[in-house]
């Protein structure tokens, strides 16, 4: 009997549960579609904060003072002053080759010379005393005579000179001072090649960051502005240093436009900082400190106008601002709206 009711009273009241129902339904879709809403809708609370625009770039340590050295011709290396890991002065020696043979060329051109000097000053002798007779003939000849000797004398000069150069060159010294960081040869006694024995030297004192930038970003920089340094071996340390010199021409070798900067390190006494080392140096180009700001996304543009879309008093408004300083995604708002309005974002 109790079913049988049930049953009767769903019949007779069958409309009732239909609107219950649809209610629940209407309620459901409304709050997917509420939730559907919120989701595209981004929101931010505007607030001060401080923007710098920092110009990041890449780059290496290199050297002012770094010199490859080698002999200007082959022989046998008879003596090495400086193995890797000297600290060599300027002008201090490193190596030499055989110069017995050079010596004796030396003296042989001075014998030459003696005697061409020898002959010279006779035919001077011979061209005055003819000089004052007065057959032309003769004085003719005696003249031709003394040039010829001339030319004789000032070709062994020349190989006197020229003699005392390849000794010269048969030692090999450091204009810089610095470490050796690459010898070829270590052992004397060898027949070397110029491009066989090599003597590399680097002034550790004289160490730059050299770093390239593009043809967008070298009109940004300035002669003496200064950046900081942070190397991939030392990333915990920020080296201050002055841009001292911008390359008025592209760097050769490098893929696309781009040009060489080069940024002044201080003296290393410990030589942590090592040739070659990479990294990244950055330049703070504007700075502002306390500013109200905004992400790039909350700002529209119309025309030549901006404006962002704030929250007030549970309804949205339009309003236009004026902008300043952009960086990373923020936007300095110089007017228009204040800080603590909230802004909105419909997200696509």
């Amino acid at each position: 009997m109790k079913l049988k009711s049930v049953f009767f009273v769903i019949k007779k009241r069958w409309y009732v549960f239909v609107i219950i129902a649809a209610g629940v339904g209407i309620f459901l879709y409304q709050q997917q579609s509420t939730k559907a809403q919120v989701a595209k809708l981004a929101t931010y609370t505007v607030k001060r904060q401080d923007l710098q625009d920092i110009l990041t770039l890449s780059g290496q340590v290199a050297a002012d003072d770094h010199v490859v050295l080698r002999f200007q011709s082959s022989g046998k290396l008879t003596w090495v002053g400086a193995k890797v890991g000297d600290v060599v002065k300027k002008y201090q020696g490193i190596a030499s080759l055989d110069t017995r043979d050079l010596k004796m060329r030396l003296q042989k051109n001075l014998n030459s010379f003696a005697s061409q000097r020898g002959t010279f000053d006779q035919s001077r002798d011979d061209n005055q005393r003819v000089g004052d007779q007065p057959i032309r003939e003769n004085g003719d000849r005696m003249k031709r005579l003394l040039e010829d000797a001339q030319y004789d004398l000032s070709s062994s000069v020349l190989d006197v000179e020229l003699s005392d150069l390849a000794l010269e060159y048969s030692y090999l010294y450091t204009p810089i001072a610095g470490v050796v960081v690459r010898a070829d040869v270590t052992n004397p006694g060898t027949n070397i090649t110029p491009a066989g024995a090599e003597f590399e030297i680097i002034n550790p004192d004289t160490l730059y960051f050299s770093f390239i930038a593009d043809q967008t970003e070298v009109i940004r920089l300035k002669e003496g502005i200064r950046g900081e340094i942070l190397l991939d071996s030392y990333p915990d340390d920020k080296i201050k240093g002055e841009l001292y010199y911008i390359s008025y021409i592209p760097k050769a070798g490098e893929t696309g436009t781009v040009y060489e900067g080069r940024i002044k390190m201080p003296v290393d006494q410990e030589m942590k900082y090592r040739f070659g080392m990479t990294g990244d140096t950055e330049f703070v180009m504007g700075e502002k400190n306390n500013v109200i700001a905004a992400p790039d996304k909350f700002i529209k543009a119309e025309g030549d106008k901006k404006y962002v879309m704030r929250l007030h008093d549970g309804k949205e408004e339009k309003v236009y601002i004026k902008t300043g300083l952009e960086v990373d995604g923020n936007v300095e708002i110089l007017s228009g709206i204040e800080e603590g309005n909230v802004i909105l974002s419909v997200q696509k």
